[in-house]
């Protein structure tokens, strides 16, 4: 029997790293007075979020397995015409998961960040951001209506661009978080166009009251067109997730935020924020099961992201970079899975994504670390005698990135191929693939970035630019040999790596094919029957992971290693002549399709006209020359001519009466 979570539990989850974030703030910083020191300032950052993990693993064994679960308002912030403004928690499996996810990833990226940013003079400042960032995003997936939902997305987005632009005396970072920033304002204009007309014609906010009416959704068209209601709203809803999920054309902002410190890649940009938007639409699967044609737009949108942005990771040298395109990728993987309607794959993949990703991000930035703030992987080499900790958690999670047999990765991924080959929508012959082709690429590019920096000849004193490079932090540093990171940075290497090898083994069969996504993933299988032909074919994790390595995804995975293997261990001399013979693909994708050129040089030049009319006109014109201004004006006349009657003479006053009844004694024998 299903049990009740605990209202105090969930809400101790959720502000105990708001709580830490602003000790750390407003007693750690100049703005406080530097009350607490650098070792308090952590101490009560990671003391929060390891109190949300603890419980947030507590709270997920309660849900899987003793079906506990919670779904209620906390508090209610206004009432507008029948519509409620509420702050309220749903936790079933999804939510669970996600919870458990978040805390355990930010808990290593609060670890880490003690020996990454130990000499930054923002240190305390940048515990504050990531600790709010936990709460931002808890607040985001444990929401019960779309009003929290829209606070949390924000929230993250709000802190994303603080830490995108943590180092703002870098000119590159503020560029960086300033594209973020607008690139997310212009998905979350479809977010909100979306959760406004489910407003409008649900009449509430709140999930399950706005499932219950889907039904209803379903027979509207969007007055004054032919168009499906609910089609409309889940486009408008996916565009959100394309911005916050960086799919394309959305992407741009994504691989320019590496600008900021490495721990925030791994904790924003790879496990956390970016699986907003995936996270959203299976959330919103009622809806989106209703329409094929958001379906098959989902699918073409993932599919173009998981293969082209797969492509630009191959000739990218630095280090961060690949791992952000890859980043992109496998983003495009989940989109395609959200639009096969395999919900549950494409979160299940969001979970195992999260641990090797993350795991990635910090071993780049260990190597970063290691090879004193050098980020060019050509000028790396051999690291793995210097760093053995990092060479072997780097090399567990290229593993599991490119779906190796009984690595998390595998299950994840090898399901959202089969799932997109079963979908009978028209757009997943292109999506099948895409994802199939991205399973070649996601190879190469992952082994190209492992070989070069940790096998082959040592070339991290041959960099031309060596005794003249400063790093984010200030510091100079000469030709000196690599080394390996300190134990705060090491130890959540490995325990990232754990789950990078059990955690899709163990979790497979209860979250994809047993009832742990049941009451909040829908599907209509009537029509979408991708899912239900999975669960006929799986006979068990060992099972699945023996026929792994006789299936096409396999073999293109290994012969992407070997690929990357031959061409930059056996014979370098290769790539160079590639690039001679196909310079014009090269260029192509060193200018990143042109993207963004054609935003900067075509798009915001054509907008930018309507934006000064919009300006000049409707806000100078219009609001502060007619309304604001208008109004004070014609208030003023109008008094100016009133206040001449009020002369204080009886007589005025009788003689106005009369002939104001003689005007209205006019007017109705007039109307008869």
């Amino acid at each position: 029997m299903s049990q009740t979570l605990s209202t105090s539990t969930l809400l101790v989850i959720a502000l105990a790293p708001l709580v830490g974030a602003v000790a750390a703030g407003l007693l750690g910083t100049q703005f406080g007075g530097n009350v607490i020191g650098r070792r308090l300032s952590h101490s009560l950052t990671i003391l929060g979020v390891f109190v949300s993990f603890v419980l947030s693993a507590l709270t997920l064994q309660s849900v899987a397995l003793d079906g506990a679960r919670f779904n209620e308002t906390i508090y209610t912030w206004m009432v507008v015409g029948g519509l409620k403004m509420e702050i309220g928690f749903m936790v079933d499996g999804l939510t669970a998961m996600m919870m458990a996810v978040v805390t355990f990833v930010s808990l290593m990226v609060h670890i880490y960040t003690i020996g990454y940013m130990e000499e930054d003079e923002g240190y305390n400042r940048f515990f504050s951001y990531i600790s709010l960032f936990t709460f931002s995003m808890l607040m985001l997936v444990m929401s019960n209506n779309m009003l929290q939902l829209f606070f949390g997305w924000e929230a993250v987005g709000l802190v994303s661009y603080l830490l995108i632009g943590f180092w703002f005396n870098k000119p590159t970072a503020i560029f960086a978080n300033m594209k973020a920033f607008l690139v997310n304002r212009v998905g979350d204009f479809g977010f909100i166009l979306g959760i406004g007309l489910l407003a409008a014609y649900t009449g509430t906010l709140n999930y399950t009251e706005t499932f219950a009416k889907s039904a209803d959704l379903a027979k509207l068209m969007l007055p004054g067109t032919d168009w499906m209601l609910v089609t409309v709203i889940c486009i408008c809803l996916f565009i959100g997730a394309m911005g916050k999920s960086a799919q394309f054309p959305l992407h741009v902002w994504l691989p320019d935020s590496m600008e900021g410190p490495t721990p925030i890649s791994a904790l924003i940009h790879a496990a956390t924020m970016v699986t907003a938007g995936i996270f959203m639409v299976a959330r919103m699967s009622p809806l989106f099961e209703l329409s094929d044609t958001a379906l098959n737009f989902v699918l073409i949108i993932g599919g173009i992201t998981a293969l082209f942005m797969g492509f630009l990771g191959i000739i990218q040298n630095d280090i961060k970079r690949i791992v952000a395109y890859s980043t992109l990728s496998q983003l495009g993987y989940m989109t395609v899975a959200l639009g096969a309607s395999a919900y549950s794959a494409a979160v299940f993949h969001l979970m195992t994504h999260a641990f090797f990703k993350a795991l990635l991000f910090l071993a780049a930035g260990s190597v970063i670390m290691g090879v004193h703030h050098n980020q060019d992987i050509r000028w790396m080499g051999g690291l793995r005698k210097y760093m053995p900790i990092t060479w072997i958690t780097s090399l567990i999670g290229s593993l599991a990135l490119i779906g190796t047999p009984l690595f998390a990765g595998f299950y994840s991924k090898d399901e959202i191929i089969m799932a997109v080959h079963a979908s009978q929508l028209p757009a997943a012959g292109f999506a099948y693939f895409a994802v199939l082709a991205g399973v070649f690429v996601t190879a190469f590019y992952s082994f190209r970035l492992y070989f070069l920096v940790f096998h082959g000849k040592e070339r991290f004193d041959q960099n031309p630019d060596v005794h003249h490079t400063h790093d984010d932090h200030g510091h100079h540093h000469g030709s000196q040999k690599p080394h390996e990171s300190p134990w705060v940075v090491t130890v959540p290497l490995v325990m990232l790596a754990i789950p990078s090898v059990l955690i899709g083994f163990i979790t497979i069969s209860p979250m994809l094919f047993g009832d742990f996504f049941g009451d909040a993933i829908f599907v209509n299988s009537e029509f979408h029957q991708a899912m239900e032909i999975l669960r006929e074919e799986f006979h068990g994790s060992l099972q699945m992971a023996l026929h792994g390595l006789t299936a096409a995804p396999f073999w293109l995975a290994l012969s992407g290693v070997v690929l990357a293997y031959y061409m930059y261990m056996v014979n370098p001399a290769l790539p160079a002549a590639i690039k001679r013979r196909f310079e014009l693909i090269y260029i192509i994708l060193e200018n990143k399709y042109y993207m963004d050129w054609f935003n900067e040089h075509v798009l915001a030049p054509s907008t930018r006209g309507l934006g000064i009319a919009l300006w000049k006109g409707g806000d100078q014109a219009v609001i502060d020359g007619a309304v604001v201004n208008g109004s004070w004006r014609v208030v003023g006349w109008v008094s100016s001519i009133v206040r001449k009657v009020q002369t204080g003479y009886l007589y005025d006053y009788a003689l106005t009466m009369v002939l104001g009844v003689f005007v209205l004694m006019t007017y109705f024998v007039w109307l008869k």
